[in-house]
């Protein structure tokens, strides 16, 4: 979905590679991470945007017909049950482009993997 071959600078720039329609889903995904981790840092890792606070929080990425997000949950999450429906492999998610995208379950997914930060 990107144009060219460009690897991206930072996350404006991967944002900017996309329509209208992706780069404000993408822009609501990084507001909605920024605020449930206010100390993590934007950088880019494999190509796509990140959130680090002592190592990766979470990756995103915008595809043709989905949202991937990268933030494998353990077994014993209390949120399993809410992220099921968009469990991918290796336990990242992947909410489509035709449904609704669950921010309120994407913030809810970053308080946790802050408050386990605190715990390690």
């Amino acid at each position: 979905m990107t144009t060219g071959n460009k690897k991206p600078l930072n996350t404006d720039d991967y944002i900017s590679g996309f329509t209208p329609d992706i780069q404000e889903i993408l822009e609501k995904i990084r507001l909605t991470i920024r605020t449930a981790a206010p100390q993590a840092q934007e950088v880019i890792s494999y190509q796509m945007p990140a959130f680090k606070q002592g190592g990766i929080l979470v990756y995103f990425a915008a595809w043709k017909k989905h949202i991937g997000f990268y933030p494998p949950l353990a077994d014993d999450s209390p949120l399993k049950k809410e992220v099921a429906p968009y469990e991918g492999p290796k336990g990242n998610l992947i909410f489509p482009l035709n449904q609704p995208i669950p921010y309120d379950l994407i913030e809810k997914i970053m308080r946790h993997k802050v408050e386990q930060l605190k715990g390690n």
